[in-house]
């Protein structure tokens, strides 16, 4: 049964092999997409638009409670998928399909009208500003929090009266496009709002960023991506999330068994493939010996293999392309000055479950300059706050971050000194919520998904004035 708005077969007449990357097996084979499919999801989201925009706000807000239902009722059926198509130990796939229910959830909050009034020095003129959707919306979305991440921007998009065409990433098609297709069409989501192709980047992605009938274009994943994608769009409003290089600061009077143990999550939780990931670990001289020993420790006990294993702490990578990417930036920090106190061979049938590395980064400048989106920490020694904030800063990224102390109002004013769109205190960096405005600073992005902000991003305003009495005209 076709999904809503799904489009097949496509015109690139090539199929995708979908596979497992722990196991290697099959899962579906599916025909990619070409810029003929690109120009009928267009043409059906600006027809379909126009009507969905004149909705009962009530109406809309239904619709995406009912999507929130079937997502919790639905729940096992979807983790299923993420641990198949993607890797996910059953855990991490249980905290996803949790959160894909929280976001469509708060959609319904965005379907109000809103209207503004705002003041005037032109006698018996009223200002009236008016919240109205961009239009057609394209999402882009990454393989390595698929659901979501796609679903963080096409349930407010749409909720806020857009409609949108969605190219999930060729690793995760199912899970970051066709299952949520599937998910709104169950709520009774008009047909044409919500279009799913699937295709190659090079094949289609230029042409979906450059094409006339967006006015937003969505996208999270790399940097250098985000580049082009910015360099190409025209006039186009953008919401990208991009790349980070997140630091984790620890500081001389920190909790350090609390500190290790989110450390190490924020390092290795879903083998490090994450924006969010603590990509550097900064710890304060005095306990920098300490704090090692115990991570190393932790680092070395958690529990490599099958992912559909309920057991299993870290599962495959995604790819071959992204194993060898990982190993390389292990073989360059090496190369560079780090030492290497845990690593391992990969595993597993593919060979793609890699173990735990840990890397002492003293010479950080060599090991740490860029995000490795694998399970590998590098731990680094700083002289002290001030230091300490220095190597955190040393960026060109600043999505998110994290300091540890048991002064909150010390971490608070090294938060607001970091160069980031997120700081969390004593909490691990990998930490999202539907509610608040996510997002980075410098080279990891443009505006903020969650809460009220992610209105900004797919909204335009309309000022409407009413002259209520005639007013002089003077030339």
């Amino acid at each position: 049964m076709p999904l809503a708005g799904e489009w097949r077969p496509g015109s690139a007449g090539r199929t995708l092999s979908d596979g497992n990357p722990y196991s290697g097996e099959v899962l579906t084979e599916i025909t990619l997409a070409g810029t003929r499919d690109v120009d009928l999801a267009y043409d059906a989201a600006r027809d379909a638009q126009r009507a969905w925009s004149c909705t009962d706000p009530e109406e809309r807000a239904a619709t995406f409670q009912r999507a929130a239902a079937i997502v919790v009722q639905r729940a096992d059926e979807l983790a299923d998928w993420l641990t198949r198509e993607i890797g996910a130990t059953r855990d991490r796939a249980a905290v996803e399909v949790a959160i894909v229910a929280a976001v469509t959830a708060a959609a319904a909050e965005h379907t109000a009208d809103v209207v503004d009034t705002v003041g005037t020095d032109v006698p018996d003129k009223e200002n009236r500003v008016y919240r109205k959707p961009a239009g057609v919306v394209t999402v882009i979305s990454p393989w390595n929090f698929p659901m979501y991440l796609s679903n963080r921007s096409v349930a407010p998009a749409l909720a806020l009266g857009n409609a949108v065409v969605l190219k999930p990433a060729e690793d995760s098609p199912i899970t970051g496009g066709l299952l949520l297709a599937k998910v709104y069409e169950e709520a009774g989501l008009p047909a044409g709002l919500l279009s799913v192709l699937v295709g190659k980047g090079r094949d289609i992605g230029d042409y979906l960023v450059q094409h006339e009938t967006p006015r937003v274009v969505s996208f999270t994943g790399s940097t250098p991506v985000g580049r082009g994608i910015a360099a190409k769009a025209g006039v186009k409003r953008l919401a990208l999330e991009l790349g980070g290089n997140g630091p984790l600061v620890v500081l001389d009077d920190a909790d350090l068994e609390r500190a290790v143990e989110c450390a190490v999550f924020g390092s290795y939780y879903h083998q490090g493939q994450i924006c969010m990931a603590t990509n550097r670990v900064i710890v304060d001289a005095s306990v920098y010996g300490e704090f090692v020993d115990r991570f190393v420790e932790l680092a070395r006990a958690l529990r490599i293999g099958d992912p559909q294993d309920a057991s299993t702490q870290i599962g495959p990578v995604i790819n071959d392309r992204q194993l060898d990417g990982i190993r390389a930036k292990v073989t360059e920090a090496v190369a560079g000055g780090a030492r290497l106190l845990l690593s391992g061979e990969p595993a597993g049938p593919t060979g793609r479950v890699l173990p735990p590395h840990v890397l002492l980064g003293d010479n950080y400048t060599a090991t740490a300059a860029q995000e490795v989106f694998g399970p590998v920490a590098t731990l680094i020694r700083a002289d002290g706050e001030a230091d300490a904030l220095r190597i955190a800063n040393d960026t060109e990224y600043g999505l998110s971050s994290g300091v540890f102390t048991r002064d909150v109002e010390r971490g608070l004013r090294f938060a607001q000194q970091v160069e980031a769109g997120m700081t969390h205190i004593n909490d691990t960096t990998v930490h999202d919520d539907v509610h608040a405005a996510f997002g980075g600073e410098k080279a990891s992005g443009v505006g903020r998904f969650g809460g009220r902000w992610v209105a900004e991003d797919f909204t335009t305003h309309h000022w409407i004035s009413i002259q209520h009495k005639p007013r002089p005209l003077v030339f």
